[in-house]
């Protein structure tokens, strides 16, 4: 049950987010207590140092996925097995 709540308020957020309605969690954070069925919120400022969103910013771009260095992640490629082609099969005659 918790991870199936959890799922549906994250996707919310997401629904929310898109559509452009509601409030959003932005700036908060959402704890669930599961044995006392309680919600709990708490503020979660902006971190005024943050190399991103900051008032001072040094990250001004993300860095673009290379396919050379395994794509977005730091894990390599698997190359994917041959699999050979099924002939195609002939119609039944009847």
């Amino acid at each position: 049950m918790l991870p199936g709540l959890v799922g549906l308020v994250q996707a919310t957020e997401a629904i929310k987010l898109l559509l452009n309605v509601g409030e959003t969690l932005t700036g908060r954070l959402l704890m669930y207590d599961s044995l006392g069925m309680k919600f709990r919120e708490f503020k979660s400022p902006k971190d005024p140092n943050c190399a991103l969103c900051g008032p001072k910013p040094t990250i001004l771009e993300l860095e673009k996925a290379k396919p050379e260095a395994g794509g977005t992640c730091a894990l390599p490629q698997r190359e994917t097995p041959h699999v050979p082609a099924k002939a195609p099969v002939a119609p039944a005659r009847h």
